[in-house]
């Protein structure tokens, strides 16, 4: 044990948060980066301060942080409006690594702090770290908050001598929400750094830094005394997930802080004992010489060759006996079947996965079905996968191949070889069986809608239940709806609308949650089509979300086996009563978008779009999306919006802008499903860069036109 413990105090110690969230010391930041996929959450206080962190590790040289700030000291505004709620800062910040570490060169980041917020504690910097032994050392230099000491002149005054003053930074709403670019890099520059140690405890670190703030320069005048500007720390690992740290900084006050971290875009499924065991495959040959029970086979060969039937079903017996594998292609493989058919020595059947995450998956349990049930003529198994009515993508798998691989005859790889996966193609088959069009589906869900930072509450919030139903007239035309229920909502808080000098679009927040608690957000009717190999449409009318009515319609060209789309939608709406329930108000609108997507970077899966067009307030601009997509589906990303609407007219925030990250339940729960949940920041509802929030969009929808997701994910065709 001795020895063990010994051999871990030479190792470096690992990454942790600062109380400001990102990978750093106490106050100041790192050049570390956590693994990619992590999602952190970081609570810490240190007088007047408290501080409220998200950080996400959407690619290994990318650190990205959101964060609030609650003031104890000073209220946030009129006592008529917030009572006696502190004054409370939004701010996001970004990293970016420059270059790894090496035998002799540290590791380098540079950053800024408060990007796109007030400004009231931005800060610029450049820093860098390098192990030895137990010891990791940073050192750093930085312009702003967290350089405020002014150790050494500005560097870039030899430019131009604006540099050598940074403006005071305001909390003028107005001001609030831009991203700063004249006061970057400006003012004297501050020197930090300091150690973190690796003690012969494991969970144990110790951190001692070298802060770059003096504290005479706090926002709004809140200076605060500083004895020292050394800081020491120490940070205990409860495990993997949990840190909890207590320093003492200033020479004068305590600071304590806790973190809460995963990854969850390196998380496997969790395991799924709910989830019905795969189908055991019926003792074969090695090349499947024989004909196994199921189908009478008397209805598939004869005596001298391939019978094809000439009937949507063969007869009645074998119509059940067809119904009776699609019910346990629908039990056991998730896979809605809505026809069978044959074309020579391949069975193709039509439908769409219901339950499985990755349609691997789905497809190899589907295939031992099949495998169990049809003769050895059957020498391929394809797959149609069809989305409301529109054929989407064939994946065609070997039999021999996937037997190979199933009783290890054969690798991945192998199996590779074995399996298309191609763009849907009209081509003559015979049907076998057809299922009857299931029309109607539903069911109970629970809603959550927030307001975070505001004047009348920190949190503002609302807690519904919901029931969403569709009745589908064909495959491809259907009428959906929901109905809400207020379960929990403090939007009674909700006083200060804050001033617009736009249509009220989106502000009009607090009637729409508060005037009636049983609410119909959406009831629509909505036929889609797809028009060619490539090109798919939609349109619908009705009630298209919680605060709008109209018609409207979208269009999507996206190419098989390419990594690019394009697509527009164009809409006539009319702005819903605040009890969204039946009636309208006067105010109406032509809104749509052009927009094209991109994924590229295959390697790390980098999707964006851009989004180009008119919005509800009737202003032009652009959406710029950027997100990291990774193996597992976790997504996390960033979007901004800035239209021809100044930043005078926008109001606070300046201009629209939000970070999400999207996780899929698989990874959690122990059955398997195909939901997600995706937690949006919007620092602001404002009316510019407002979008019409339509339910369903044609991207998404043929989102199984990505090839790469199901090979990357093929390993789960034997789960």
């Amino acid at each position: 044990m001795a020895t063990s413990a010994c051999l871990h105090a030479q190792e470096a110690p690992p990454a942790t948060a600062s109380e400001w969230g990102g990978m750093g010391l106490l106050q100041t930041p790192s050049a570390r980066m956590a693994d990619d996929g992590e999602i952190s959450f970081t609570a810490s206080h240190n007088s007047p301060y408290s501080r409220y962190n998200v950080t996400m590790q959407p690619f290994p040289w990318l650190e990205g942080s959101f964060r609030y700030i609650n003031v104890a000291n000073i209220r946030y505004g009129a006592t008529s409006v917030s009572g006696d709620q502190n004054y409370k800062d939004k701010s996001i910040d970004f990293k970016l690594r420059l270059w790894e570490e090496s035998r002799w060169l540290p590791e380098v980041a540079f950053g800024i702090r408060d990007l796109g917020g007030t400004g009231l504690f931005s800060s610029e910097y450049l820093v860098a770290n390098k192990r030895f032994g137990p010891v990791d050392a940073s050192l750093g230099f930085a312009t702003g908050y967290i350089g405020n000491r002014g150790d050494l002149g500005n560097p870039l005054s030899a430019i131009d001598d604006r540099f050598d003053v940074r403006p005071t930074p305001t909390s003028d709403i107005n001001n609030a929400g831009k991203f700063g670019l004249s006061s970057m890099f400006r003012g004297r520059v501050g020197v930090f750094g300091g150690i973190s140690y690796q003690t012969p405890w494991e969970p144990l670190l110790v951190k001692v830094e070298y802060d770059g703030n003096d504290y005479k320069n706090e926002p709004r005048k809140n200076n605060l005394p500083q004895n020292t500007p050394v800081n020491i720390g120490l940070v205990y690992s409860l495990n993997q997930n949990v840190q909890f740290t207590a320093a003492w900084e200033r020479g004068d006050a305590a600071m304590f802080a806790v973190t809460l971290r995963g990854n969850p875009g390196r998380a496997h499924s969790a395991p799924k004992p709910f989830d019905p065991a795969p189908e055991s495959l019926k003792h074969t040959t090695a090349n499947v010489s024989q004909p196994t029970q199921g189908v009478d086979s008397a209805t598939l060969v004869t005596e001298t060759g391939v019978q094809t039937p000439q009937s949507e079903s063969i007869s009645g017996s074998d119509d059940a006996r067809w119904a009776e594998i699609a019910a346990r292609l629908q039990v056991n493989a998730g896979f809605r079947v809505e026809k069978i058919s044959r074309r020579g020595t391949e069975v193709i059947v039509t439908g769409h996965q219901l339950r499985y995450f990755h349609t691997a998956k789905g497809l190899g349990r589907a295939s031992r079905i099949l495998h169990n049930d049809l003769d050895s003529s059957i020498e391929w198994f394809t797959f149609a996968t069809s989305r409301l009515g529109m054929p989407i993508v064939d994946t065609s798998i070997n039999r021999q191949r996937f037997v190979d691989y199933t009783e290890n005859r054969a690798d991945l790889d192998q199996l590779k070889l074995g399996i298309e996966v191609t763009a849907p193609a009209p081509v003559y088959s015979d049907t076998l069986y057809r299922a009857p069009l299931q029309r109607y589906g539903g069911g109970f869900n629970v809603s959550y809608k927030q307001n975070v930072g505001g004047p009348d509450g920190f949190i503002l919030y609302q807690v519904s239940a919901n029931y969403t139903g569709s009745f589908f007239f064909t495959p491809g035309v259907w009428i959906t709806g929901t109905a809400s229920g207020n379960v929990l909502n403090n939007y009674d808080k909700f006083k200060y609308d804050a001033p617009s000098r736009l249509p009220r679009v989106r502000t009009d927040l607090r009637q729409y949650t508060t005037t009636s608690d049983f609410t119909v957000p959406n009831l629509q009717l909505t036929a889609a089509h797809q028009f060619g190999r490539d090109l798919y449409g939609m349109a619908y009318a009705g009630y298209l979300e919680w605060m709008y009515a109209g018609v409207g319609a979208e269009v999507l060209y996206r190419p098989f086996g390419e990594a690019w789309a394009i697509g527009a939608n164009l809409n006539w709406v009319k702005q819903r009563d605040y009890d969204q329930l039946a009636g309208l108000r006067d105010y109406t609108m032509t809104t749509g978008h052009a927009s094209l997507y991109y994924a590229f970077d295959q390697e790390q899966r980098i999707v964006g779009s851009i989004s180009a067009g008119r919005y509800l307030a009737g202003d032009y601009g652009a959406t710029v999306n950027l997100a990291r997509a990774f193996p597992n589906g976790v997504t996390m990303g960033a979007y901004a919006t800035k239209t021809n609407v100044s930043a005078r007219d926008f109001g606070e925030g300046s201009f629209d802008k939000g970070i999400y990250f999207s996780i899929p339940f698989d990874t959690i729960l122990p059955r398997s499903t195909r939901a997600r949940a995706a937690v949006v920041w919007n620092p602001l509802v404002r009316d510019g860069g407002a979008m019409l929030g339509r339910k369903y969009t044609l991207y998404g929808t043929t989102s199984e036109r990505d090839t790469e997701f199901f090979y990357e994910n093929l390993r789960h065709i034997d789960d």
